[in-house]
């Protein structure tokens, strides 16, 4: 009876290995950048309270499975990196300054509230206290942090490393990889003033996918002397990066972040080109590509079920496509609607985008449009007050919460009403 019994107790460390909170844990939310959530989405919403970073942003933020917010500004003094309470108008829990110049990087939330977050020269991670857990030095400024399952962090600077990391001890697993050759270990701020408008000095000047289902990894590189940027993708397994292909397909280069769809199969990217392009993950060949008639600057959002919506910026068309295998039928567009940021979808039911509003409050005007993905149809929308700058991200919190940001650090907090 005993052997039966311990026989019986399999290994159950895993509750404690890091992972992804169930909020929205980070720009775009999950690791494929999907930008979309299992959570319900509310259609009616109520603006509980607005907060500035006194500085500029160039992340959306993130959410806690708890409710906590946090963003990382860039402030001529003072705090950088913010946690608030989204349930508690946006009250303070902590705040640390960062060394300044990445921005375009958000923060990533896990399952226990650690957050992990990068600055020129290091990969940092902080308990829900402003204590700091660990610190490593990368080459390079980090891009927005990627878990890969079994507690493992995945780290890739804008110059092009990418290292795997233990996330609750900082260790380093495996051997970092190298995208690109040449690159000076002792300069992790070259570059950087080219990683938000992705000019050539910021050879990853975008946060990679990753897809559990596959371990694949997907990221856009663009190599000193090449006149585009393209993709890479790399497997992970047994606690190594394995460099699995080279693509060059979008001939006039990528833009933003790639997606990968629910199954891991299929890379979704923008081209400048001015066309959405789906690639096989599997090996980098292109299965379909589709002109949209604007240059999406963000990436687009995709749910499981292969409807994908287009990316934003400034003269962009809200649409959708589906994904039929071997090309992409238009499901719908609004030509009277310009999202100026990535669309994040509820549950397939509800999609929150920002586009320019009538002028609000003194400012230029921006608003929260709340849309149906079935078919575009707006639902409902509402004016951010004194909003100025461009839309950086739109999150959806586990209860339902809706946050909005912008470049010149104003933080929209709504609920549903």
């Amino acid at each position: 009876m005993v052997t039966v019994g311990l026989g019986g107790c399999g290994n159950t460390d895993s509750w404690v290995d890091a992972a992804p909170a169930q909020g929205w844990p980070a720009q775009y939310g999950d690791a494929a950048n999907s930008s979309y959530t299992t959570t319900g989405g509310a259609t009616k919403l109520a603006l509980r309270w607005t907060r500035s970073v006194k500085g500029s942003l160039g992340a959306g933020p993130a959410l806690s499975g708890r409710g906590y917010l946090a963003l990382n500004g860039q402030t001529p003094a003072g705090c950088s990196l913010m946690e608030w309470e989204n349930d508690d108008h946006g009250r303070q829990r902590w705040c640390v300054r960062l060394v300044q110049g990445g921005g375009f990087a958000g923060p990533l939330f896990d399952g226990f509230d650690n957050l992990y977050v990068g600055q020129p020269g290091a990969i940092v991670s902080f308990p829900v206290t402003q204590w700091t857990r660990w610190r490593q030095p990368v080459i390079g400024m980090p891009a927005t942090p990627r878990f890969l399952g079994h507690g493992h962090l995945l780290v890739t600077t804008h110059l092009g490393q990418m290292v795997v990391f233990d996330a609750h001890r900082g260790m380093v697993i495996g051997s970092p990889v190298d995208l690109v050759d040449g690159v000076d270990p002792t300069d992790s701020t070259r570059g950087l003033a080219d990683c938000a408008p992705a000019r050539p000095g910021c050879p990853v000047a975008a946060a990679p996918a990753f897809s559990e289902v596959t371990g694949t990894v997907v990221v856009g590189v663009w190599q000193p002397g090449a006149p585009a940027a393209g993709l890479v993708g790399l497997k992970y397994h047994s606690g190594q990066l394995v460099r699995e292909w080279t693509s060059d397909a979008v001939r006039d280069g990528v833009l933003a972040s790639p997606v990968l769809s629910a199954d891991g199969a299929t890379v979704y990217v923008n081209g400048r080109d001015q066309r959405l392009w789906a690639l096989r993950a599997a090996d980098g060949k292109v299965k379909w590509s589709i002109p949209l008639g604007f240059l999406a600057q963000t990436p687009p959002a995709v749910t499981p079920g292969g409807l994908i919506v287009s990316g934003g910026g400034p003269d962009t068309r809200l649409a959708a496509f589906r994904d039929i295998g071997d090309h992409a039928d238009q499901a719908w567009r609004r030509d009277d609607v310009t999202p100026l940021s990535t669309s994040s979808l509820a549950a397939g039911e509800v999609g929150y985008t920002v586009v320019p509003g009538p002028p609000h409050d003194g400012g230029p005007g921006l608003s929260l449009l709340v849309f149906d993905p079935a078919n575009g149809q707006t639902v409902n929308s509402y004016p951010l007050p004194a909003a100025t700058g461009y839309p950086v991200g739109v999150s959806i919190g586990l209860d339902r919460r809706v946050v909005a940001t912008t470049s010149d650090g104003q933080v929209y907090s709504f609920a549903p009403a």
